[in-house]
């Protein structure tokens, strides 16, 4: 089975500046031994307007609207309490990487730790 991997922002900017960790992810999608997942919300908040690099990367992923994700989302951040549109757009990459059963990519792992209970088994990498 070809894991499955969501990406935060801090892992796209990171793939951007050509940060070897992240780099690792896409290599490893372009061979076809991972698959790289990015939730809508999170190339809202990292577009800031068309690049080559920044279209490569999308090439390389699949971006994904989902409503059952948004739903899971809303519940944890009811639970957590307002944490404000960063761990609005957090919460949904967290729930998309618990619906997937996938891993979260992320630039910055403490970004979510509040958000890691309300997602049990979903495992947290540094991009």
């Amino acid at each position: 089975m070809i894991p499955k991997y969501v990406l935060d922002t801090g892992a796209l900017i990171a793939a951007e500046r050509g940060k070897e960790r992240a780099s690792r992810f896409f290599r490893l999608a372009h061979v076809g031994r991972a698959r790289l997942v990015v939730p809508q919300s999170v190339v809202a908040e990292w577009w800031r307007g068309r690049t080559d690099a920044r279209e490569e990367i999308l090439a390389s992923t699949v971006v994904l609207a989902s409503v059952d994700a948004a739903k899971a989302a809303g519940v944890a951040l009811a639970r957590v309490g307002d944490g404000g549109a960063a761990l609005t757009i957090d919460a949904i990459v967290m729930a998309t990487a618990a619906l997937l059963n996938a891993i979260v990519v992320t630039g910055d792992p403490r970004d979510f730790e509040r958000l890691a209970g309300y997602f049990p088994g979903v495992a947290i990498l540094s991009a």
